[in-house]
């Protein structure tokens, strides 16, 4: 995995955000958002294996 994705699904402040429908959002969906903290208990192996089957479909 090449750069970090920053997504609010994988966010560890997702569930309490008031800002998910808010911040910017590049091409690739990944947000810009001064207070985006990953959530460590998910796994990159866990966010490739669902970004490939979504890719698959």
């Amino acid at each position: 995995m090449g750069t970090e994705k920053k997504y609010c699904s994988i966010c560890a402040w997702r569930q309490n955000c008031q800002k998910r429908f808010s911040v910017v959002t590049d091409a690739s969906g990944c947000v810009r958002c001064p207070d985006y903290s990953r959530d460590l208990s998910i796994k990159d192996k866990d966010i490739d294996s669902v970004e490939r089957s979504s890719q698959e479909k």
